[in-house]
């Protein structure tokens, strides 16, 4: 037990790190910071109270405060540091005050029993990896302020539901990774760029992306095995390698104009895919493009193509060089 009287201002780094028999600690409304792993492995630690005083927690304050169950951030905070409450694994409840603008990398990573959050429109910044392995994470309300999901931000969560606000231009690598409940997803027409492993192994069945999207990273969507068509819109100017490989209940598959290349394995083992429409800016495809894609029937491609042709179905370089039969 502790009794922090009303004189302190802060909690310095490391104060309380390892005292693991503290159950509870009440923060005074003097302090205004919770410094660097300060109650870091208060394992015994189960309740506490975060006062209106505090602006900022910092890095690795509550790592591995095994026990604490629930967690109220106040209003007055502004600043979650990194790996705050990472491997919190019995924190199902979080509030986050309507005052914070930046939640760091890893701040919840592995908070296993952790089942939904809010963040509020005030949160600017979200670090890399902040919910990531966040097992029973089936909910998430991403507020309006946030213009990036970083790398890895809910990589391996229990999502269900999402809500992607207009606010959002970028979706980073592994943002969504393996989130292998998560059937459907509205990306706003605000996204320009689906970054490497974005939402690869989820369990999409469809996805609509947005004309505003002009950048598709390697292995977006790879590994959605549900997934059973896509439309890539005009916009799109890259295809990442792999990016739907793996992907095999898609049948149908139609490139807009802008795509210029078709990249390696961008369909690898896609084997029940049976259409095929290629549009009129695609002038290379790879040789393993489409590998293992043994049920491909119909292949056709747009008039204006210069550089493929479509005969009876069949794929053919304008030279006329059989491609795909």
């Amino acid at each position: 037990e502790i009794i922090i009287p009303d004189s302190v201002t802060s909690i310095g780094e490391s104060a309380f790190r390892g005292c693991k028999s503290l159950t509870e600690i009440i923060i005074p409304d003097s302090v205004t910071t919770i410094g660097n792993h300060a109650f870091h492995a208060c394992n015994s630690l189960a309740e506490i109270v975060i006062s209106n005083s505090v602006i900022s927690i910092g890095d690795y304050a509550f790592h591995f405060c095994d026990l604490l169950t629930e967690i109220i951030i106040p209003d007055s905070v502004i600043s979650i540091g990194d790996y705050a409450f990472a491997s919190c694994i019995l924190l199902t409840h979080v509030t986050l005050g309507n005052g914070i603008t930046s939640i760091g990398n890893s701040a919840f990573y592995y908070c296993s029993s952790l089942t939904e959050i809010i963040i509020p429109d005030s949160v600017t910044s979200i670090g890399n990896g902040a919910f990531s392995d966040c097992a029973s994470l089936s909910k998430a309300i991403i507020g309006n302020g946030i213009t990036s999901i970083n790398d890895n931000t809910f990589k391996s969560c229990a999502l269900r539901e999402i809500i992607i606000p207009n606010s959002v231009t970028s979706i980073g690598n592994g943002a969504f990774y393996w989130c292998t409940s998560l059937t459907e997803i509205v990306i706003p027409n605000s996204v320009t760029s689906i970054g490497n492993g974005a939402f690869s192994g989820c369990a999409l069945t469809k996805i609509i992306i947005p004309d505003s999207v002009t950048f598709l990273g390697d292995s977006a969507f790879s590994y959605c095995s549900s997934l059973e068509e896509i439309v890539l819109p005009d916009s799109i100017t890259s295809l990442g390698d792999s990016a739907f490989s793996y992907c095999r209940s898609l049948n149908r598959v139609i490139t807009g104009n802008g795509v210029t290349s078709i990249t390696d394995d961008a369909f690898y083992y896609c084997d029940s895919l049976t259409s095929l429409s290629i549009g009129n800016g695609v002038t290379f495809i790879d040789d393993n493009a489409f590998y293992y894609c043994n049920a491909l029937r119909e292949i056709q491609v747009s008039e204006n193509n210069s550089a493929y042709q479509s005969i009876d179905g069949v794929l053919y370089s304008k030279d006329g060089t059989l491609l795909h039969t």
